[in-house]
């Protein structure tokens, strides 16, 4: 047996069947000759009592000698008791980000994939879900496998993401339809959660050992941190008030109104129908939200809204749509017609809803009746056991509704919280300045 050099390759003649060289100075190492002319080097081992080859790669994109490293390398990881071959053969074997995105979009839609308090994810979650999906993961994600991906992995996934390659305009299969992928922090953020959850599904079902999404650093969404001021509160009342006196418009203003009073998701008010509305319980009797069933008191400005529009909306819907069973359908063309242009151009239906437990926190409210009030799992309202509400969430409701109300018909109130604007706190300190100074002079006289 020859050492195997480029000389002896070379002159490595193809034959009627296939056969192997070996390297005299390396054993185990070797050359596979094809009959149709191509050569591959080899090495061949035994491990648990079998013979088995492992192909390091062809002949002219290695050389004798760069085959020679990799087989002495790969030798010595067999004399440590590793077996390359069957590694490479599960590694083959192993599921690629893309089937498990197809495994993971089945389960999905066979309610075997839990969402909040062990329930089945509500469908508008599922299509949001496989949008993501489609649409950031498998092409960024797709060709990897799932038990490869990893921390820096994921990071450079987040980042690609924010920095808009997987943004997209293109036509759907509904009229007119299309769909339009921007990216940016937000999207990268949601997108990474949504990773996240499905890697942990991964992990219960054993393809992988830790999930590589835990510890990555997702970027900030500043839109949830985004509250209406007073003033805006008082544009805002303005703009409903304008919008109201265009037709198109009249239906989509009414529900940014209640959006705004209620601190109800934008889904929640668009999809409410009269049987959830509770007017004698002053009370809205959910079925259907994030949370699963939820029960929510309303304020009296809400209340005597909704006793007002009952005799005009016959319909199944509070907001009804075209026909008798369909709510309302063009709320985000008209509130994005409506804002465009506007001193709250940006604002987001989500940041009325984080006003609203702004203000009730501003009102002194605490954190278990606003989580009430909002509908959030903590509160004990949305148990399913409650059919009468207590006067406290009725009164934190009036009063939360109502000073809403007053701000959005232009009301200036001159205290609540302390006002970040120079000018609000320049006028406390003059006031804060002013009654103590009164309070020494009379202590000093009262002394006198």
């Amino acid at each position: 047996m020859p050492k195997l050099t480029k000389r002896v390759v070379d002159a490595s003649a193809a034959t009627d069947r296939d056969y192997f060289v070996w390297d005299d100075e390396l054993p185990g190492f070797g050359l596979r000759v094809f009959p149709t002319g191509k050569r591959s080097y080899l090495i061949q081992y035994r491990a648990v009592n079998r013979t088995r080859r492992y192909t390091i790669g062809l002949h002219g994109v290695w050389t004798p000698e760069t085959a020679r490293r990799e087989a002495r390398t790969l030798l010595g990881r067999v004399a440590a008791g590793e077996d390359p071959a069957e590694e490479r053969s599960e590694l083959h074997k192993a599921m690629s980000v893309k089937e498990f995105c197809e495994l993971y979009i089945r389960d999905l839609n066979d309610g075997l994939i839990l969402g909040k308090g062990g329930r089945p994810k509500k469908q508008s979650t599922i299509d949001t879900d496989i949008g993501r999906i489609n649409r950031h993961i498998i092409p960024l994600l797709g060709t990897r496998h799932v038990r490869d991906l990893s921390k820096p992995i994921v990071t450079k996934f987040m980042r690609n993401i924010m920095a808009g390659k997987t943004k997209l305009n293109e036509k759907t299969k509904k009229l007119r339809g299309r769909s339009i992928v921007r990216g940016g922090p937000g999207t990268a953020t949601r997108t990474v959660g949504l990773l996240g959850g499905m890697l942990t599904y991964a992990l219960d079902l054993g393809l992988i050992e830790a999930n590589p999404v835990h510890g990555v650093k997702k970027p900030k969404d500043n839109v949830r941190d985004r509250r209406l001021s007073d003033q805006e509160y008082r544009v805002l009342g303005e703009m409903i008030r304008q919008a109201r006196q265009i037709e198109k418009f009249e239906v989509t203003a009414e529900i940014i109104r209640q959006i705004a009073l209620t601190g109800c998701r934008r889904g929640e008010i668009i999809n409410l129908k009269w049987s959830d509305v509770d007017l004698d319980g002053s009370a809205l009797r959910l079925k259907e939200t994030k949370e699963g069933k939820s029960v929510r008191p309303m304020g009296l400005p809400v209340v005597e809204s909704l006793e007002e529009r009952q005799p005009t909306a016959p319909g199944t819907y509070v907001f009804q749509g075209q026909g008798d069973n369909n709510p309302f359908g063009g709320f985000y063309n008209h509130w994005v017609e409506i804002f465009a242009g506007s001193p709250l151009e940006g604002v987001t239906p989500h940041v009325l809803r984080h006003s609203f437990a702004s203000i009730a926190n501003d009102l002194h409210f605490t954190e278990v009746t606003i989580a009430a009030l909002m509908g959030h799992a903590k509160g004990s309202v949305t148990s399913k056991y409650i059919h009468v509400l207590d006067a406290t969430l009725i009164m934190a409701a009036d009063t939360v509704a109502g000073y809403i109300s007053a701000l959005l018909e232009g009301t200036i109130f001159q205290h609540r919280a302390y006002a970040l604007d120079r000018a609000a706190r320049k006028a406390a300190l003059s006031d804060f300045i002013a009654r103590h100074r009164a309070d020494a002079d009379l202590t000093e006289k009262i002394a006198a």
